[in-house]
């Protein structure tokens, strides 16, 4: 199969505007600890994932939902910078959907978000037969996830935030990523392909539950882990589209992943192609 140079790749989920304070640690229940200034970033795993794929050189359009807002307007406005096509995300009467994020000293983050307008994604006239592949996660209804699986030609599915997706769909699905916790909501025996996410340690590949490749991390030294896992996704799935094989795929994804924790934000690092590839030779 020929290798296309520049992939095309269709992304289906949230777009957020990200509320960020910064604690010296996280609060225990009921405590209330006193952080930062707030900082207002644009954000949501959807929005996360397009934008880094962009920057790794796929061409990648967004499909999602904001209000007919600011706030949207805003974010349009940002995906669009990154070099992501929004001509497919739509406005309604529903708020901008908004993440309240919470991170640490140690780069370690708590999140809540509130959807607002990404319960309103259709993705019926996004024409996504029309790409090599789709990402999507779980921050849209599971209906809209159902949806995707039985239009898209292969679909990348990130399980995150954990819910009950439908076996079916999964089943469907051409890659499936998690991390640990995440992982441990799935069985993964009937998965063809799943990979596992598990932060500083890198990532493993298992086949029907079996384990079949092991990346490890980057010596990045963290700053923000917000987004790391978004970008991985966005890697692994460039990676899958363009034909590369899973091994290859898992490293570079690894890799990636690595060097989005340098900077705040959960778009403060993302990595060029290039910058990813030269880190990984000087790795080797």
């Amino acid at each position: 199969m020929a290798v296309p140079l520049e992939p095309r790749l269709a992304v289906v989920g949230s777009l957020n505007a990200d509320l960020v304070v910064r604690v010296d640690r996280l609060p225990q229940p009921g405590e209330t600890v006193i952080g930062g200034d707030l900082a207002r970033l644009a954000g949501g795993k959807g929005a996360n994932q397009a934008a880094a794929a962009a920057r790794l050189g796929a061409r990648t359009a967004m499909v999602g939902a904001v209000g007919e807002d600011e706030t949207g307007d805003w974010l349009l406005g940002e995906l669009a910078s990154s070099g992501v096509d929004v001509s497919r995300v739509a406005r309604c009467a529903r708020p901008t959907g908004t993440a309240l994020i919470t991170v640490d000293d140690r780069g370690e983050n708590v999140i809540v978000v509130a959807p607002g307008a990404n319960g309103e994604v259709d993705p019926s006239a996004a024409g996504l037969e029309e790409f090599d592949v789709v990402l999507a996660q779980l921050e849209v209804p599971l209906a809209v996830v159902d949806d995707v699986a039985r239009r898209a030609r292969a679909l990348v599915l990130n399980v995150a935030p954990v819910a009950p997706v439908d076996p079916v769909t999964l089943g469907r699905c051409a890659v499936v990523i998690a991390n640990e916790l995440e992982a441990a909501s799935l069985d993964l025996a009937p998965l063809a392909h799943c990979v596992v996410t598990l932060g500083a340690r890198g990532a493993v590949l298992y086949r029907y539950g079996r384990e079949v490749a092991r990346a490890s991390a980057l010596p990045v030294e963290p700053v923000d882990t917000v987004g790391a896992g978004d970008v991985f996704c966005a890697a692994y799935a460039t990676q899958y589209a363009s034909g590369v094989g899973a091994d290859e795929s898992l490293r570079f994804a690894a890799a990636a992943g690595s060097l989005a924790t340098r900077a705040r934000g959960a778009r403060g690092a993302l990595p060029t192609r290039t910058e990813v590839e030269s880190w990984l030779a000087r790795a080797s």
